[in-house]
């Protein structure tokens, strides 16, 4: 440990984002970064403690604690704060394939574990972390490296998301010939199409799809499996196949209305909103705009915030977001002790320019709604809602209530449905007879992730169901490694 006293020392602190009235402006990217000074007093802070919580990776009432991917965060923070940059880079990479990613849109449950964090702020590991690869970038240390010798064997990835570019890169290192399926015109799966530029610039998603196609891996890009490529082609021309298509069947909300114009899914929103940034910088306009509309966006979690900063950057002229949980508390509760994830309230970039433009958070909780109204022409024009109230029912269930009188009519032109999403889609699933769980998801064990069909594998969103970006990269991580050891007999790749 760098400096015993630091965290007594020195407050956590992050560099100041571009302000909202500039960001909402344009499409760029609103985290800035410390001069490496201030870095090294902030990795100071990290106490080097006995057992760190903060790569433990594991999941506590159904919520995750530490780092999934299990970064040896204590270990560059000393480096950091001692000026070895290189070293410390070194060190990330041992376990982490792609931090330029999750050091801009992971949540840090590594920070909520941080045992700083038991009774102060906790060390900004996250903002470190990006630092740290972003130096590496910038002085020529990340690298395309070719394995030194190839196994022969053959190995399809189909998804181009977190866990299947992890799983990619994993399998290329172990000398294998890999080949990535993606059926958008341009690979990346949910870091390209599904996170707005303002939060994760494409420009920095593509340079590692390069830095990849360099080191031997093969993009298949605008083809789905299942329907341009069969399923049995897949089987014939490959030794193994890894499934990586993630959980990208939508939460419909089923109420009076949805048949209108103007309610779409959130990720037909956000995915088309940049394809057009990227094919066009909108001239061609096949996008779903939001100028000038009233914009209720229902889900309260991150897809719903990106809905509200995209809409905000269109030029909406008003935008609401509906939660139907209640409001979290500014500090954690008793039944939510560290080192679970704090549930706690945060106001997040989407939030902030809302409020900035509004006067108000754009949030409202505890609001269920119940249908959709149009006009003559068949566009939605309002949203029905009303108030609930969760109440343990004769099960000691929290289920909603409503509570009279507090109904209300919201004037609407675009609705953005952001409420989740329930499973992988079938593309794949049913011509390869594979086994799912109850929730639809391919059962593939977690630590193992072969399918019930040989030489098949899953990971990621599309076995694990709805997650984290770093959990895809766990997953995806595994799944190599298990793929590899079929292969092989063995296996050096770390999990």
């Amino acid at each position: 440990m760098g400096k015993p006293t630091g965290f007594m020392e020195y407050e956590r602190e992050l560099p100041a984002d571009r302000s909202p009235e500039e960001r909402m402006k344009d499409w760029a990217e609103f985290h800035l970064h410390f001069d490496e000074e201030k870095l090294k007093i902030q990795a100071a802070r990290c106490m080097d403690c006995g057992i760190p919580f903060c790569h433990s990776g594991i999941m506590i009432k159904g919520m995750t604690s530490g780092c999934p991917i299990n970064n040896l965060i204590p270990e560059w923070n000393d480096l950091i704060y001692k000026g070895l940059w290189k070293e410390a880079y070194l060190r990330l990479e041992k376990t982490s394939n792609f931090s330029e990613f999750t050091g801009r849109v992971c949540p840090a449950p590594c920070e909520g574990s941080c045992t700083v964090n038991l009774n102060d702020e906790a060390v900004t590991i996250k903002n470190i972390e990006c630092h740290i690869i972003d130096k590496a970038f910038k002085e020529g240390w990340v690298e395309a490296r070719m394995p030194a010798k190839r196994t022969g064997k053959k190995v399809a990835v189909v998804g181009s998301g977190p866990s299947g570019l992890a799983c990619a890169d994993q399998l290329n290192k172990a000398g294998h010939y890999v080949t990535v399926f993606e059926r958008a015109d341009r690979a990346g799966g949910l870091l390209m199409y599904g996170i707005p530029n303002m939060k994760l610039d494409k420009k920095i998603v593509q340079r590692r799809i390069n830095l990849m196609k360099e080191a031997g891996i093969t993009f298949v890009v605008g083809t789905e499996v299942g329907k341009d490529y069969p399923v049995e082609q897949l089987k014939q021309e490959f030794d193994a196949v890894v499934l990586c298509c993630g959980a990208t069947m939508p939460r419909d909300l089923q109420v009076e209305g949805r048949e209108l114009k103007g309610v779409h899914f959130a990720m037909d929103f956000l995915s088309a909103n940049t394809k057009s940034l990227l094919d066009s910088d909108y001239q061609e306009g096949r996008y779903i705009s939001a100028k000038g509309k009233h914009v209720v966006v229902i889900g309260g979690g991150d897809t719903g915030t990106d809905c509200v900063g995209t809409s905000i950057r269109h030029g909406c002229s008003h935008v609401a977001q509906f939660e139907i949980l209640p409001k979290p508390p500014a500090d954690r509760q008793e039944d939510n002790p560290w080192p679970q994830w704090p549930k706690t309230l945060l106001v997040d970039y989407g939030q902030q320019e809302a409020a900035v433009l509004y006067g108000e958070d754009p949030r409202q909780y505890c609001v269920m709604t119940k249908k959709f109204v149009g006009d003559e022409e068949g566009n939605v024009k309002e949203v029905h809602v009303v108030r609930i109230d969760w109440r343990k029912d004769e099960n000691g269930r929290f289920v909603p209530v409503e509570i009279p009188g507090t109904e209300k009519i919201w004037k609407a032109d675009l609705v953005l449905l952001a409420m989740g999403f329930l499973g992988p889609e079938d593309t794949v699933i049913t011509p390869l007879n594979l086994e799912c769980d109850a929730r639809s998801n391919v059962n593939a064990a977690y630590g193992k992730f072969s399918t019930n069909v040989e030489g098949i594998f899953a990971a990621g969103d599309m076995r694990r169901g709805q997650s984290l970006v770093v959990w895809a990269i766990n997953e995806g991580r595994g799944a190599a490694r298990e793929c590899d050891r079929y292969l092989m007999g063995d296996t050096n790749l770390p999990g």
